[in-house]
């Protein structure tokens, strides 16, 4: 099972000692590093600021939201950082949710799946560079369908590096999960469980059908917690309050992806609870609510032996990746348990 760096949501401003973890994450041999964003720091600009300090990692956006960018802004960027980066680029893309897209981007968030589905193969049009590109859809219409009528179909000016850049789909429900299997080169889950492996087994199964194959080569990165400490709940209590925030405020009470994953875990009273202590503004309770073992589910804490005899459940799931996040000593202590 393959490494990799996260780095995060920034908070107020850049975090601290990033281009050190970095550098420690290719030094240790991790396989690729990845940023995000959310409605502060954009994904790319760090990544290509920060990746220029590496020679070999892989560099990935975990995730590009669609809704910030056209399809051919996002294909732009990608071919950009990709020559940048020499061929080391991934572009992880993803939906997000109607708090954000409609209250941030100022968007409509109408068919997720139709809309990803879209997103994509006018990306991959772009990227292939074999004809002016062209897209007649629901979403998107390449020239635009009712303009001045005096656009034109285009090609990139420039060339690629390479004409297939891996594009992998942030997903949590089964749906989205199968779609990325369909048309994507990796998918990438959040708050993944070894206990629901056979569930998401399922779900790419579905993908990989509607496709005709199963590349060999396809990616699963985790996003997993793992954090090295001698007593398991005070590990616990590292994790509960970043939880009560996806579990309860990152969406609306009748729209929250995150909390559709631990009710289809079996913490549906769990996740109710905790949601509706969030809303009502009492947030540590609500993080407290968390019981230790929702977060043993889907993380790796406590002394080293544990965390190794735990790890045993990931390496068998579909899992291909675990991504990490911390500073550069922290990278250091997790690597040296999990090696």
């Amino acid at each position: 099972m393959k490494l990799g760096y996260h780095i995060g949501y920034w908070s107020s401003g850049p975090p601290e000692g990033a281009v050190e973890a970095i550098r420690t994450a290719e030094e240790l041999g991790f396989d690729s590093v990845w940023t995000a964003e959310g409605y502060g720091s954009d994904a790319l600009t760090p990544l290509a600021w920060w990746g220029a300090a590496t020679s070999r990692i892989k560099l990935g956006t975990n995730i590009v939201q669609m809704s910030a960018r056209t399809p051919t802004a996002t294909a732009m960027a990608a071919m950009t950082l990709d020559h940048l980066s020499g061929g080391r680029f991934v572009l992880g893309l993803g939906a997000s949710g109607p708090q954000v897209v409609e209250g941030w981007y100022g968007q409509p968030y109408p068919k997720p799946l139709a809309r990803t589905r879209e997103y994509v193969e006018i990306v991959r049009k772009v990227v292939a560079r074999e004809q002016p590109v062209t897209h007649d859809g629901r979403f998107y219409q390449l020239p635009l369908r009712d303009g001045t009528g005096l656009g034109k179909p285009l090609k990139a000016t420039v060339h690629p590096l390479r004409r297939h850049i891996p594009i992998y789909l942030a997903a949590e429900g089964p749906k989205n999960v199968a779609l990325s299997a369909e048309i994507c080169d990796g998918w990438l889950p959040l708050f993944f469980s070894p206990r629901s492996d056979d569930f998401y087994r399922g779900a790419l199964r579905e993908g990989f059908a509607r496709r005709g194959e199963q590349p060999a080569d396809f990616e699963v990165a985790a996003s997993v917690p793992v954090i090295v400490h001698d007593d398991v709940e005070q590990a616990a209590d590292l994790i509960r309050p970043a939880l009560a925030l996806y579990i309860g405020g990152m969406g609306a009470k009748t729209m929250n992806f995150h909390h559709d994953v631990f009710a289809r875990m079996g913490y549906q009273d769990v996740a109710d609870k905790v949601q509706e202590l969030y809303l009502g503004g009492n947030k540590a309770e609500a993080a407290a609510a968390i019981p230790t073992s929702l977060i043993e589910d889907t993380s790796l804490i406590g002394p080293p032996a544990k965390i190794r005899e735990e790890l045993a459940a990931w390496e068998e799931s579909v899992v291909t990746t675990l991504l990490l996040r911390g500073d550069a000593a922290m990278l250091r202590k997790v690597a040296d348990v999990l090696s």
